[in-house]
Protein backbone atom coordinates (compact mmCIF):
# COMPACT_ATOMS: atom_id res chain seq x y z
CA UNK A 1 0.00 0.00 0.00
CA UNK A 2 2.87 2.26 0.39
CA UNK A 3 4.30 1.34 -2.43
CA UNK A 4 1.85 1.86 -4.38
CA UNK A 5 1.29 5.77 -2.49
CA UNK A 6 4.92 5.70 -3.50
CA UNK A 7 4.37 5.12 -6.83
CA UNK A 8 1.74 7.47 -7.56
CA UNK A 9 4.09 10.67 -6.33
CA UNK A 10 7.18 9.61 -7.29
CA UNK A 11 6.13 11.25 -10.67
CA UNK A 12 4.70 14.04 -9.24
CA UNK A 13 8.00 14.43 -6.79
CA UNK A 14 10.37 14.27 -9.91
CA UNK A 15 8.84 17.01 -11.81
CA UNK A 16 8.37 19.36 -8.50
CA UNK A 17 12.28 18.66 -8.51
CA UNK A 18 12.92 19.56 -11.97
CA UNK A 19 11.02 23.26 -11.61
CA UNK A 20 13.22 23.53 -8.80
CA UNK A 21 16.05 23.02 -10.32
CA UNK A 22 15.33 25.11 -13.55
CA UNK A 23 14.27 28.06 -11.26
CA UNK A 24 17.71 27.81 -8.92
CA UNK A 25 19.53 28.30 -12.39
CA UNK A 26 17.43 30.55 -13.84
CA UNK A 27 18.22 32.90 -10.24
CA UNK A 28 21.90 32.14 -10.51
CA UNK A 29 21.57 33.48 -14.43
CA UNK A 30 19.95 36.47 -13.15
CA UNK A 31 22.36 37.50 -10.73
CA UNK A 32 25.76 36.41 -12.58
CA UNK A 33 24.35 38.93 -15.44
CA UNK A 34 23.74 41.79 -12.99
CA UNK A 35 27.52 41.15 -11.40
CA UNK A 36 29.25 41.34 -14.76
CA UNK A 37 27.23 44.27 -15.55
CA UNK A 38 28.49 45.82 -12.37
CA UNK A 39 31.51 44.34 -13.32
CA UNK A 40 32.10 45.82 -16.81
CA UNK A 41 30.98 49.40 -15.58
CA UNK A 42 33.73 49.30 -12.66
CA UNK A 43 36.17 47.91 -15.05
CA UNK A 44 35.76 50.72 -17.54
CA UNK A 45 37.39 52.79 -14.62
CA UNK A 46 40.89 51.78 -15.85
CA UNK A 47 44.38 53.28 -15.97
CA UNK A 48 43.61 54.92 -19.32
CA UNK A 49 40.70 57.02 -17.64
CA UNK A 50 40.75 60.93 -17.54
CA UNK A 51 39.93 60.77 -13.60
CA UNK A 52 43.38 58.66 -13.47
CA UNK A 53 45.13 61.59 -15.48
CA UNK A 54 43.85 64.07 -13.93
CA UNK A 55 44.69 62.77 -10.10
CA UNK A 56 48.29 62.64 -11.95
CA UNK A 57 48.21 65.68 -14.04
CA UNK A 58 50.27 68.93 -12.89
CA UNK A 59 46.85 70.49 -11.91
CA UNK A 60 47.74 69.06 -7.96
CA UNK A 61 45.70 72.09 -6.12
CA UNK A 62 42.44 70.91 -7.95
CA UNK A 63 43.14 66.72 -7.84
CA UNK A 64 43.63 67.71 -4.27
CA UNK A 65 40.28 69.41 -3.65
CA UNK A 66 38.52 66.73 -5.68
CA UNK A 67 39.96 64.08 -2.99
CA UNK A 68 39.00 66.37 -0.09
CA UNK A 69 35.74 67.04 -1.46
CA UNK A 70 35.11 62.86 -1.53
CA UNK A 71 33.70 63.53 -5.11
CA UNK A 72 35.73 60.54 -6.67
CA UNK A 73 33.03 57.93 -6.37
CA UNK A 74 30.98 60.34 -8.03
CA UNK A 75 32.73 61.08 -10.86
CA UNK A 76 33.39 57.73 -11.63
CA UNK A 77 29.61 57.17 -11.95
CA UNK A 78 29.81 60.20 -14.18
CA UNK A 79 32.86 58.73 -16.44
CA UNK A 80 31.05 55.33 -16.33
CA UNK A 81 27.69 57.04 -18.27
CA UNK A 82 29.14 59.42 -20.57
CA UNK A 83 32.23 61.50 -21.15
CA UNK A 84 33.17 64.44 -19.50
CA UNK A 85 35.25 67.69 -19.94
CA UNK A 86 36.77 69.18 -17.10
CA UNK A 87 37.93 72.92 -17.25
CA UNK A 88 40.92 73.25 -14.69
CA UNK A 89 41.57 75.73 -13.04
CA UNK A 90 45.80 76.28 -13.08
CA UNK A 91 47.60 76.12 -9.65
CA UNK A 92 48.41 79.75 -8.71
CA UNK A 93 44.30 80.56 -9.31
CA UNK A 94 43.27 78.08 -6.49
CA UNK A 95 46.34 78.56 -4.63
CA UNK A 96 47.56 82.96 -4.40
CA UNK A 97 44.60 83.92 -6.54
CA UNK A 98 41.87 82.84 -4.07
CA UNK A 99 40.39 85.37 -1.96
CA UNK A 100 41.71 83.99 1.44
CA UNK A 101 38.54 84.13 3.26
CA UNK A 102 36.55 82.52 0.55
CA UNK A 103 39.43 79.73 0.14
CA UNK A 104 38.74 79.29 4.47
CA UNK A 105 34.92 79.24 3.43
CA UNK A 106 35.75 76.07 1.03
CA UNK A 107 37.90 73.70 3.57
CA UNK A 108 35.42 74.35 6.48
CA UNK A 109 34.06 71.02 7.42
CA UNK A 110 30.72 72.79 7.22
CA UNK A 111 30.74 74.04 3.88
CA UNK A 112 31.59 70.50 2.21
CA UNK A 113 28.63 70.41 -0.73
CA UNK A 114 30.00 74.33 -1.39
CA UNK A 115 33.08 72.76 -2.39
CA UNK A 116 31.68 69.73 -4.11
CA UNK A 117 29.56 72.03 -5.97
CA UNK A 118 32.36 74.70 -6.84
CA UNK A 119 34.10 71.51 -8.17
CA UNK A 120 31.49 70.49 -10.14
CA UNK A 121 30.64 73.25 -12.02
CA UNK A 122 33.54 73.14 -13.83
CA UNK A 123 32.57 69.70 -15.14
CA UNK A 124 30.43 69.35 -18.48
CA UNK A 125 28.98 65.64 -18.76
CA UNK A 126 29.42 65.88 -22.53
CA UNK A 127 32.83 65.57 -24.91
CA UNK A 128 34.01 69.33 -25.92
CA UNK A 129 37.38 69.52 -27.40
CA UNK A 130 38.53 72.84 -28.57
CA UNK A 131 37.46 72.20 -32.59
CA UNK A 132 34.06 72.45 -30.93
CA UNK A 133 34.45 75.86 -29.93
CA UNK A 134 32.70 78.77 -31.63
CA UNK A 135 34.38 81.42 -33.55
CA UNK A 136 32.03 84.19 -32.67
CA UNK A 137 31.44 86.24 -29.67
CA UNK A 138 27.82 86.72 -30.55
CA UNK A 139 27.08 82.44 -30.60
CA UNK A 140 28.20 81.11 -27.54
CA UNK A 141 27.30 77.27 -26.58
CA UNK A 142 25.81 76.94 -22.92
CA UNK A 143 26.37 73.76 -21.42
CA UNK A 144 24.88 71.87 -18.21
CA UNK A 145 27.35 71.38 -15.20
CA UNK A 146 27.57 68.10 -12.98
CA UNK A 147 26.58 70.70 -9.85
CA UNK A 148 22.82 69.56 -9.16
CA UNK A 149 22.39 72.69 -7.50
CA UNK A 150 22.95 74.98 -9.94
CA UNK A 151 19.92 74.93 -10.98
CA UNK A 152 19.51 76.97 -14.63
CA UNK A 153 22.91 78.54 -14.49
CA UNK A 154 25.31 77.06 -17.22
CA UNK A 155 28.11 77.32 -18.20
CA UNK A 156 28.82 79.34 -21.76
CA UNK A 157 31.45 78.88 -23.62
CA UNK A 158 33.04 81.81 -26.05
CA UNK A 159 35.59 82.31 -28.95
CA UNK A 160 36.52 85.84 -28.45
CA UNK A 161 39.48 87.39 -31.07
CA UNK A 162 40.62 84.06 -31.79
CA UNK A 163 40.96 83.22 -27.64
CA UNK A 164 38.82 80.83 -26.13
CA UNK A 165 36.91 81.10 -22.97
CA UNK A 166 34.36 79.80 -20.93
CA UNK A 167 32.92 81.84 -18.68
CA UNK A 168 34.96 84.92 -17.33
CA UNK A 169 38.02 82.50 -17.37
CA UNK A 170 40.30 82.38 -20.42
CA UNK A 171 41.69 78.74 -21.75
CA UNK A 172 45.59 78.44 -21.09
CA UNK A 173 45.73 74.94 -22.63
CA UNK A 174 43.27 73.65 -24.56
CA UNK A 175 43.27 69.94 -25.00
CA UNK A 176 45.69 70.02 -22.77
CA UNK A 177 44.82 66.09 -21.56
CA UNK A 178 42.79 63.52 -24.06
CA UNK A 179 41.59 60.43 -22.77
CA UNK A 180 39.06 58.10 -24.51
CA UNK A 181 36.16 58.83 -21.70
CA UNK A 182 37.02 62.49 -21.27
CA UNK A 183 38.95 65.69 -22.19
CA UNK A 184 41.02 68.64 -19.79
CA UNK A 185 40.87 72.16 -20.46
CA UNK A 186 43.39 74.28 -18.68
CA UNK A 187 41.80 77.71 -17.49
CA UNK A 188 43.55 80.49 -15.85
CA UNK A 189 40.85 81.46 -12.99
CA UNK A 190 38.04 79.52 -10.85
CA UNK A 191 34.15 79.24 -12.05
CA UNK A 192 32.32 80.50 -8.93
CA UNK A 193 28.38 79.62 -9.60
CA UNK A 194 25.84 81.49 -7.85
CA UNK A 195 25.06 79.34 -5.03
CA UNK A 196 28.23 78.68 -3.46
CA UNK A 197 28.87 82.57 -4.06
CA UNK A 198 25.35 83.14 -1.92
CA UNK A 199 26.44 80.52 0.47
CA UNK A 200 29.74 82.24 1.04
CA UNK A 201 27.75 85.97 1.24
CA UNK A 202 25.39 84.37 3.69
CA UNK A 203 27.98 83.03 6.24
CA UNK A 204 30.00 86.18 6.17
CA UNK A 205 27.14 88.64 6.93
CA UNK A 206 26.40 86.10 10.11
CA UNK A 207 29.32 86.23 10.89
CA UNK A 208 29.66 89.98 11.31
CA UNK A 209 26.78 90.27 13.20
CA UNK A 210 27.94 91.16 16.61
CA UNK A 211 26.80 89.85 19.93
CA UNK A 212 24.70 91.95 22.10
CA UNK A 213 26.83 93.53 24.37
CA UNK A 214 25.63 93.02 28.04
CA UNK A 215 24.30 96.68 30.08
CA UNK A 216 26.68 97.52 33.01
CA UNK A 217 26.68 100.12 35.48
CA UNK A 218 25.61 103.21 34.34
CA UNK A 219 27.99 105.82 33.60
CA UNK A 220 28.84 109.24 35.56
CA UNK A 221 29.83 112.51 34.05
CA UNK A 222 32.66 113.09 35.26
CA UNK A 223 32.53 117.33 34.31
CA UNK A 224 28.42 117.34 35.65
CA UNK A 225 28.19 114.49 37.98
CA UNK A 226 25.32 113.35 36.55
CA UNK A 227 24.26 110.16 34.79
CA UNK A 228 25.28 109.95 30.83
CA UNK A 229 22.65 110.15 28.65
CA UNK A 230 23.00 107.19 26.25
CA UNK A 231 24.79 109.06 22.95
CA UNK A 232 22.72 108.58 19.78
CA UNK A 233 23.82 106.32 17.11
CA UNK A 234 26.67 107.90 14.93
CA UNK A 235 27.48 106.49 11.55
CA UNK A 236 30.61 105.16 10.85
CA UNK A 237 33.54 107.77 10.00
CA UNK A 238 31.39 110.85 10.97
CA UNK A 239 33.03 113.92 12.55
CA UNK A 240 32.86 113.74 16.31
CA UNK A 241 29.93 115.43 18.30
CA UNK A 242 31.97 117.24 20.60
CA UNK A 243 34.57 119.64 19.88
CA UNK A 244 38.20 118.64 19.99
CA UNK A 245 39.09 120.34 22.99
CA UNK A 246 36.51 117.97 24.97
CA UNK A 247 38.80 115.10 23.49
CA UNK A 248 42.31 116.35 23.93
CA UNK A 249 44.12 115.14 27.23
CA UNK A 250 43.53 116.78 31.03
CA UNK A 251 46.46 119.38 31.26
CA UNK A 252 46.54 123.18 31.99
CA UNK A 253 43.84 125.07 30.92
CA UNK A 254 42.53 121.66 29.08
CA UNK A 255 39.56 120.14 29.08
CA UNK A 256 39.52 118.23 32.31
CA UNK A 257 38.33 114.70 30.92
CA UNK A 258 38.34 112.68 27.16
CA UNK A 259 35.45 112.51 24.88
CA UNK A 260 34.64 109.22 23.12
CA UNK A 261 35.23 109.11 19.36
CA UNK A 262 32.13 108.49 16.73
CA UNK A 263 32.57 104.38 17.20
CA UNK A 264 33.34 103.87 20.93
CA UNK A 265 37.02 101.89 20.81
CA UNK A 266 36.53 100.25 17.51
CA UNK A 267 38.32 103.01 15.57
CA UNK A 268 37.07 104.43 12.09
CA UNK A 269 40.73 106.04 11.38
CA UNK A 270 43.97 104.56 12.33
CA UNK A 271 45.60 107.80 13.61
CA UNK A 272 48.42 106.29 14.76
CA UNK A 273 49.48 104.93 11.47
CA UNK A 274 48.92 108.72 10.32
CA UNK A 275 50.98 110.34 12.70
CA UNK A 276 53.95 108.03 12.05
CA UNK A 277 53.69 108.51 8.55
CA UNK A 278 53.46 112.23 9.04
CA UNK A 279 56.59 112.11 11.19
CA UNK A 280 58.86 110.14 8.93
CA UNK A 281 57.49 112.47 6.18
CA UNK A 282 59.22 115.03 7.95
CA UNK A 283 62.46 113.39 8.49
CA UNK A 284 62.93 112.67 4.54
CA UNK A 285 61.71 115.85 3.75
CA UNK A 286 64.69 117.42 5.63
CA UNK A 287 65.07 120.32 8.02
CA UNK A 288 62.55 119.59 10.74
CA UNK A 289 64.30 116.88 12.77
CA UNK A 290 63.80 119.45 15.73
CA UNK A 291 60.25 119.33 15.42
CA UNK A 292 59.79 115.61 14.91
CA UNK A 293 62.01 114.67 18.06
CA UNK A 294 59.90 117.14 19.91
CA UNK A 295 56.52 115.67 19.20
CA UNK A 296 57.74 112.02 19.68
CA UNK A 297 60.42 112.30 22.20
CA UNK A 298 60.63 115.39 24.49
CA UNK A 299 56.96 115.28 25.04
CA UNK A 300 53.49 112.79 24.02
CA UNK A 301 52.27 114.71 21.75
CA UNK A 302 52.41 112.43 18.55
CA UNK A 303 50.51 109.73 20.71
CA UNK A 304 47.74 112.62 21.55
CA UNK A 305 47.33 113.38 18.04
CA UNK A 306 46.99 110.29 16.99
CA UNK A 307 44.30 109.41 19.47
CA UNK A 308 42.57 112.45 18.60
CA UNK A 309 42.61 111.25 14.58
CA UNK A 310 41.60 107.91 15.33
CA UNK A 311 38.53 109.17 17.16
CA UNK A 312 37.64 111.44 13.66
CA UNK A 313 39.42 114.87 14.32
CA UNK A 314 41.39 116.44 11.90
CA UNK A 315 44.62 118.56 12.47
CA UNK A 316 46.53 121.52 10.59
CA UNK A 317 50.45 121.18 11.92
CA UNK A 318 52.37 124.60 11.34
CA UNK A 319 56.04 123.29 11.68
CA UNK A 320 58.92 125.38 12.37
CA UNK A 321 61.79 124.17 10.34
CA UNK A 322 65.15 123.53 12.07
CA UNK A 323 66.46 126.84 12.00
CA UNK A 324 63.71 128.67 13.55
CA UNK A 325 63.88 126.25 16.51
CA UNK A 326 67.54 126.36 16.89
CA UNK A 327 66.70 130.36 17.61
CA UNK A 328 64.42 128.76 21.22
CA UNK A 329 66.25 129.44 24.49
CA UNK A 330 67.10 126.65 27.26
CA UNK A 331 64.78 129.41 29.49
CA UNK A 332 61.87 128.64 26.84
CA UNK A 333 61.84 125.41 27.03
CA UNK A 334 63.18 124.32 30.30
CA UNK A 335 59.74 125.40 32.14
CA UNK A 336 57.32 122.71 32.89
CA UNK A 337 54.95 122.13 30.58
CA UNK A 338 56.63 124.46 27.79
CA UNK A 339 57.64 122.31 24.79
CA UNK A 340 53.74 121.03 25.15
CA UNK A 341 52.49 124.84 25.42
CA UNK A 342 54.43 126.21 22.18
CA UNK A 343 53.62 123.06 20.45
CA UNK A 344 49.56 123.40 20.99
CA UNK A 345 49.75 127.01 19.92
CA UNK A 346 50.74 125.71 16.46
CA UNK A 347 48.16 122.60 16.48
CA UNK A 348 45.04 124.20 14.11
CA UNK A 349 41.72 122.07 14.92
CA UNK A 350 40.84 122.27 11.12
CA UNK A 351 42.04 120.40 8.08
CA UNK A 352 43.58 123.24 5.98
CA UNK A 353 45.72 122.91 3.22
CA UNK A 354 48.29 125.57 1.33
CA UNK A 355 45.41 126.68 -1.27
CA UNK A 356 42.82 127.11 1.12
CA UNK A 357 44.84 128.92 3.62
CA UNK A 358 45.78 131.48 0.80
CA UNK A 359 42.41 131.60 -0.82
CA UNK A 360 41.13 132.57 2.72
CA UNK A 361 43.58 135.58 3.00
CA UNK A 362 43.22 136.68 -0.28
CA UNK A 363 39.26 136.76 0.19
CA UNK A 364 39.18 137.98 3.88
CA UNK A 365 42.06 140.09 4.84
CA UNK A 366 42.90 138.65 7.92
CA UNK A 367 42.18 135.12 9.46
CA UNK A 368 41.75 133.65 13.04
CA UNK A 369 42.42 130.07 13.49
CA UNK A 370 42.03 128.46 16.64
CA UNK A 371 44.80 126.57 18.43
CA UNK A 372 44.76 124.02 20.69
CA UNK A 373 46.04 126.38 23.16
CA UNK A 374 42.72 127.68 24.42
CA UNK A 375 41.78 130.24 24.36
CA UNK A 376 44.63 131.21 21.93
CA UNK A 377 44.51 131.99 18.49
CA UNK A 378 47.00 132.53 15.29
CA UNK A 379 46.51 135.41 12.83
CA UNK A 380 47.01 134.74 9.36
CA UNK A 381 47.45 137.68 6.20
CA UNK A 382 48.61 137.62 3.40
CA UNK A 383 52.05 138.69 2.59
CA UNK A 384 54.76 138.95 -0.39
CA UNK A 385 52.46 136.63 -2.31
CA UNK A 386 52.26 133.76 0.62
CA UNK A 387 50.69 133.50 4.06
CA UNK A 388 51.74 134.93 7.47
CA UNK A 389 51.26 133.70 10.52
CA UNK A 390 51.10 136.28 14.14
CA UNK A 391 52.16 139.60 14.01
CA UNK A 392 55.05 141.90 14.48
CA UNK A 393 58.87 140.30 15.57
CA UNK A 394 57.29 136.78 16.14
CA UNK A 395 55.73 136.36 12.84
CA UNK A 396 56.44 133.33 10.27
CA UNK A 397 55.86 133.15 6.74
CA UNK A 398 54.65 129.69 4.85
CA UNK A 399 57.82 128.38 3.94
CA UNK A 400 57.47 124.83 2.93
CA UNK A 401 53.62 124.04 1.66
CA UNK A 402 51.53 120.94 1.98
CA UNK A 403 54.80 119.09 3.18
CA UNK A 404 52.05 116.08 4.44
CA UNK A 405 48.42 116.10 3.30
CA UNK A 406 45.89 112.78 3.51
CA UNK A 407 42.66 114.08 4.02
CA UNK A 408 43.13 113.84 8.23
CA UNK A 409 46.49 115.76 9.14
CA UNK A 410 47.84 118.56 6.59
CA UNK A 411 51.62 120.06 7.66
CA UNK A 412 52.62 123.63 6.61
CA UNK A 413 56.31 124.23 7.17
CA UNK A 414 56.59 127.83 8.12
CA UNK A 415 60.39 129.92 8.78
CA UNK A 416 59.48 130.83 12.82
CA UNK A 417 57.83 129.88 16.13
CA UNK A 418 55.13 131.24 16.76
CA UNK A 419 53.96 132.71 20.01
CA UNK A 420 50.81 134.29 21.46
CA UNK A 421 50.26 138.02 20.98
CA UNK A 422 50.54 138.56 24.68
CA UNK A 423 54.01 137.03 24.90
CA UNK A 424 55.08 138.84 21.98
CA UNK A 425 55.28 142.12 23.65
CA UNK A 426 58.51 143.55 24.36
CA UNK A 427 59.69 144.15 27.83
CA UNK A 428 59.59 147.75 28.66
CA UNK A 429 63.04 149.45 29.09
CA UNK A 430 63.73 150.54 32.88
CA UNK A 431 62.91 154.25 32.77
CA UNK A 432 65.72 156.80 34.56
CA UNK A 433 64.14 157.74 38.09
CA UNK A 434 65.04 161.04 39.02
CA UNK A 435 67.29 161.73 41.67
CA UNK A 436 65.17 163.60 43.71
CA UNK A 437 66.82 165.61 46.83
CA UNK A 438 64.84 166.17 49.95
CA UNK A 439 65.16 169.51 51.32
CA UNK A 440 67.64 169.36 54.53
CA UNK A 441 65.21 170.05 58.00
CA UNK A 442 65.18 173.50 59.63
CA UNK A 443 67.12 172.35 62.42
CA UNK A 444 70.15 171.58 59.82
CA UNK A 445 69.94 174.11 58.28
CA UNK A 446 70.37 176.42 61.56
CA UNK A 447 73.33 174.16 62.43
CA UNK A 448 74.76 174.79 59.52
CA UNK A 449 74.49 178.89 60.17
CA UNK A 450 76.06 178.68 63.30
CA UNK A 451 79.05 176.47 62.36
CA UNK A 452 79.31 179.10 59.57
CA UNK A 453 79.19 182.25 61.53
CA UNK A 454 81.38 180.64 64.46
CA UNK A 455 84.15 180.00 61.68
CA UNK A 456 83.61 183.90 60.49
CA UNK A 457 84.14 185.04 63.48
CA UNK A 458 87.64 182.96 64.52
CA UNK A 459 88.60 184.82 61.87
CA UNK A 460 87.72 188.06 62.70
CA UNK A 461 90.02 187.74 65.90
Amino acid sequence: MVFQIRGHFLPVFLTFFAVLVISSSALQENSRGKHSGNSNSLSQINSNSVLVALLDSHYTELSELVEKALLLQTLEEAVSKHNITIFAPKNEALERDLDPEFKRFLLEPGNLKSLQNLLLFHMIPTRFESKHWPVELNNPIHHISLCADADDEKIPVIGKNGEKFVGMAKIIKADDIIRPDGIIHGIERVLIPKSVQIDFNTRRSLRSIAAVLPEGAPEVDPRTHRLKKPAPPVEAGAPPVLPIFDAMAPGPSLAPAPAPGPGGHHHHFDGESQVKDFIQTLLHYGGYNEMADILVNLTSLASEMGRLVSEGYVLTVLAPNDEAMAKLTTDQLSEPGAPEQIMYYHLIPEYQTEESMYNSVRRFGKVKYDTLRLPHKVVAEEADGSVKFGQGEGSAYLFDPDIYTDGRISVQGIDGVLFPAEENKPVPKSVPVAKVVSKPRRGKLLEMACTMLGAFGQDCQ
